[in-house]
């Protein structure tokens, strides 16, 4: 009989719904190969139910705060529980849109142009009142308002003009204590996923291009059937495309990312490419864009869940 796995889904996050479609999706996919699967939503019993199951993996099928801020990593890795997608450090760097920005910068990567404002600096520092040096410091309107840690484009809004900027950093704000004001680049939307292949080496599959009806890949685009249409592989020339993957996969290692991740980015129009952010806990549900991107290399939902959880085990061992 095949090993047990745990698959975390569910918690408490704003993405406890997709968290638990995802984690549906992925048991059903173990059971099918062949694993005892342990399905646990995550509860303050979660850790007497690892210890008393103990199970041989760990499926992290959580999406958002404590599923990818490194919170569950570090506990499964005081238990010595092995377990699927980044570690502890770049689960922590890719949750932090702002931090990992200031990475991408600091190495060359290509990102949009973006300052960071805290609840802190609004309240204690005054901070209000110097939102009119914002369009200077990012290069002008249209910008893109989000929270700093956060998933699922909750929280974001498309600013055209300045008295749009503060409603939008509230909105921003309420979603957690940072929020970012970047540069909407006009261009095609790419999420490109990067999956360790048998040897450890980075593969990066065909980037998926998503457009949106609305004009605006959020929440609502992300997870409402008929909302985006999907391209893959993306609508890019040859050249656009190596330099795309090859972007990708230099994220990929420069958070340290193990066996997963997703670098989610613009192509503007002159075919200039630059880095959003960083998902390392990619969904698993219908519309998800990691297993879009492996049916791409002819690997079905079934395959690539086997393969995450049969590389975590080698690596394990």
């Amino acid at each position: 009989m095949k090993e047990k796995i745990a698959v975390l889904m569910g918690g408490q996050s704003l993405e406890r719904e997709v968290s638990l479609m995802s984690g549906k999706r992925v048991c059903d996919a173990l059971e099918a190969e062949g694993y005892r699967v342990l399905a646990l939503d995550v509860t303050p019993d979660l850790t007497a139910t690892l210890r008393s199951e103990r199970p041989d993996a760990v499926y992290i099928a959580l999406h958002g705060k404590f599923g990818e801020d490194g919170t569950v990593q570090e506990l499964l890795e005081f238990l010595g529980i092995p377990y699927t997608g980044p570690g502890v450090v770049a689960s922590v760097l890719a949750w932090d849109k702002a931090l990992s920005k200031r990475l991408f910068m600091a190495d060359g990567v290509p990102t949009p142009a973006w300052v960071t404002f805290t609840a802190a600096a609004f309240k204690q520092m005054g901070a209000a009142t110097a939102l009119d040096l914002v369009p200077e410091a990012v290069g002008g309107f249209p910008v893109v308002v989000k929270p700093s840690k956060q998933g699922s484009a909750l929280g974001l809004t498309k600013v055209d003009d300045a008295s749009g900027l503060a409603e939008a950093l509230l909105t921003a704000l309420s979603y957690g204590d940072t929020a970012i004001v970047e540069k909407w680049i006009d261009g095609r939307e790419l999420a490109v996923s990067v999956v360790a292949d048998p040897q450890g080496e980075a593969r990066v599959f065909p980037p998926v291009e998503m457009e949106p009806k609305s004009g605006l890949f959020d929440f609502s685009a992300m997870y409402t059937q008929g909302e985006t249409d999907y391209y893959v592989p993306a609508r890019l020339d040859e050249a656009t495309m190596e330099v795309v993957t090859g972007l990708a996969a230099r994220v990929h290692r420069l958070l340290g990312c193990e066996r997963v991740s997703r670098v989610d980015m613009v192509v503007d129009s002159s075919g200039a490419p630059y880095v959003l952010e960083v998902n390392t806990s990619p969904g698993m549900t219908e519309t998800s864009l990691l297993p879009m991107a492996a049916a791409a290399e002819d690997i079905g939902f079934q395959e690539l869940v086997a393969h995450l959880v049969r590389s975590t085990l080698d690596a394990a061992r």
